[in-house]
């Protein structure tokens, strides 16, 4: 794009749409479909700028002008069912789709250090004899593994795992305050108490009881850990590394974004600990416990993957409407 003669072919209607806005108060009815027009017009030329000019001075002042026009245009805030329903069908899904790559390589990552750790801790004496004694460890796999999930009332389980796994996404949201620097160190926790306790499980032959009581919930509950941390340091990252635009800009955008995944994921930990509450200790079928841990996966990733990829394509990407970069002060 030649950003000079877009300026000169466009720059009428941005002062147009400056002084109507400046005179929103004394708009006659004419004046208020000018208005109208300029906003949709200026908005498409905000996009353009966005996808095809790094020139962040121009994109700043278009970004301020739409944000404070849409403000005139709307006048109230949309209705809080069609916040919910956008919510749920743009805001998140679109959040989590564009951080797929940090996603799956915090996955990989994670699984490759707890597998790493089982093999080490079923393989080897001299490290199980760290854990516990013979019969510490013999009662861990025999009999506390699998009453965890049953000695207390599913209900107040289900609530205790909820808080448990929040705390722990809690964590990663946290984090991305101080550049996501923190969130390997609380990922590596979790993947040692996990790989610590594969370990053990597998090295006393217990290893069908490891999967079949873990895998129902624990499929959907490390997804949204993966989602947070991957969430956290894509923020952190994004500062260090901000590209062609302003760090200002590129920290609000993820900031943003990173509400959404924290507010995203209150649900979907929620159905982690009603999974493992209700489903893991229940008296079904192995193979029928774990196929309902990986549908609720399935049926997870591919609300991500459809309305995140939809959302992608038309040019969502899950931020407020026009929301500006810097507070605008004209």
């Amino acid at each position: 794009m030649d950003v000079d003669a877009f300026v000169v072919a466009h720059r009428p209607a941005w002062d147009r749409l400056e002084h109507l806005v400046r005179k929103r108060r004394r708009l006659t009815g004419a004046e208020a479909d000018e208005l109208v027009d300029l906003y949709q017009r200026v908005s498409t030329h905000l996009s353009m700028v966005r996808s095809s000019s790094s020139d962040a001075v121009l994109m700043g002042k278009l970004s301020s002008l739409v944000a404070r026009a849409r403000s005139v245009v709307t006048g109230a805030h949309a209705p809080l069912w069609r916040e919910f329903v956008r919510f749920w069908t743009v805001s998140f899904p679109v959040v989590a789709y564009r951080s797929w790559r940090w996603w799956l390589a915090t996955a990989v990552v994670f699984f490759a250090v707890t597998v790493t750790l089982a093999v080490w801790v079923a393989t080897t004496p001299e490290v199980q004899a760290t854990i516990g004694t013979p019969s510490e460890i013999e009662q861990l796999v025999n009999t506390e593994f699998a009453s965890y999930y049953s000695e207390h009332p599913a209900a107040s389980f289900a609530f205790s795992v909820w808080t448990n796994n929040a705390w722990i996404a809690a964590q990663c949201v946290v984090a991305a305050i101080l550049l996501g620097l923190p969130i390997p160190y609380i990922l590596f926790q979790n993947a040692l108490n996990v790989g610590v306790l594969a370990g053990a499980m597998f090295g006393a032959g217990r290893g069908d009881v490891f999967l079949g009581l873990i895998a129902p919930h624990g499929l959907i509950e490390l997804t949204a850990v993966f989602l947070a941390a991957a969430a956290g340091m894509r923020l952190g990252w994004s500062v260090i590394s901000p590209g062609d635009r302003p760090r200002g800009q590129v920290l609000a955008e993820q900031g943003r974004a990173m509400i959404s995944v924290a507010i995203g994921l209150v649900a979907v930990l929620a159905v982690a600990g009603l999974i493992e509450a209700f489903v893991t200790p229940s008296p079904l079928p192995t193979f029928a416990r774990i196929a309902i841990g990986v549908a609720a996966e399935v049926a997870f990733l591919g609300y991500v993957a459809y309305f995140g990829r939809r959302a992608v394509r038309r040019g969502e990407t899950g931020d407020i409407d026009n929301a500006p970069d810097y507070a605008p002060t004209g």
